[in-house]
């Protein structure tokens, strides 16, 4: 038999624990079978480590689809932009000037947990908002579903469907630039209670790594702005935007092989 220490009693003798030796071979037993425990966090790091050469590749791509825009089609002049910027500023006065509103911001976030547990097959029993937090009772997790309300807008997604469901039963062509308007409010309403939240340490964030978090809020985030301007802009397509993007990978693929081939011929030279 083994013995193990336990806590002081009373008259300051150590009261013994005795744990048979064939218990500790089985518990040693269970943790060889379980192997080496590697903790989320330091897991969805590495992960978010490699999804940096991705992200700046979508940004140049953005970017450069942004200038693309910009000369041949007046981007900026446009009276989409125009109404898309005003809705913009309308939101951001609303935001520093009028009190937030908390509730609506908290039933979208947790609506949209919910809509991305649907998409994923899973079931939600239990749904609570109120203006300190909410909450929702699901049989499924994964990190899309705990990121979705920080990339996902779901009222500009809500705005454009409703426009587009009126759009089979009415004529909505007059009324094209109050859209935008609408998208713009939306999407710097999405945007700001996004920035933020993300300081004030969200679960959301923190249950996969808050590092892999920000880097995958990034890049859905820029995907969301880039879709929005292939809409927008005639002259920027999918097709376009996606040459751009494999361009722009191989681009950096080439620099990172040439920095690590320098980099080794180096080690090599001082050897």
């Amino acid at each position: 038999m083994s013995r193990k220490s336990g806590k002081k009693g009373r008259g300051g003798k150590r009261k013994v624990a005795w744990v048979r030796e064939s218990e500790l071979r089985a518990v040693a037993a269970r943790r060889e079978r379980r192997g080496v425990m590697i903790p989320r966090w330091w897991m969805y790091s590495v992960i978010g480590v490699l999804l940096l050469g991705p992200a700046w590749v979508s940004t140049e791509t953005f970017f450069t689809c942004l200038r693309h825009a910009s000369a041949h089609n007046r981007l900026w002049v446009s009276e989409e932009f125009y109404f898309f910027a005003m809705g913009v500023v309308v939101w951001v006065v609303i935001f520093f000037g009028l009190p937030r509103p908390l509730l609506i911001y908290v039933f979208g976030h947790e609506a949209t947990h919910a809509l991305w547990v649907w998409m994923m097959g899973g079931t939600v029993s239990g749904f609570r908002v109120s203006r300190e937090g909410g909450h929702i009772i699901t049989d499924k997790q994964n990190f899309l579903i705990a990121l979705a309300p920080y990339f996902f807008p779901l009222y500009s997604i809500a705005v454009i469907g409703a426009y587009g469901l009126a759009s089979l039963h009415w004529n909505m062509q007059p009324y094209h630039r109050w859209l935008y308007g609408a998208i713009g409010l939306t999407w710097a309403f999405h945007v700001s209670f996004t920035l933020w939240m993300i300081p004030k340490g969200q679960t959301d964030l923190t249950y996969y790594g808050t590092f892999f978090s920000l880097v995958v809020i990034y890049v859905m985030n820029l995907g969301v702005l880039t879709v929005l301007l292939i809409v927008a802009s005639p002259h920027v397509t999918w097709r376009s935007a996606g040459v751009e993007w494999v361009r722009n990978a191989h681009e950096v693929s080439r620099w990172v092989v040439g920095k690590v081939w320098e980099g080794w011929r180096e080690a090599e030279r001082r050897r």
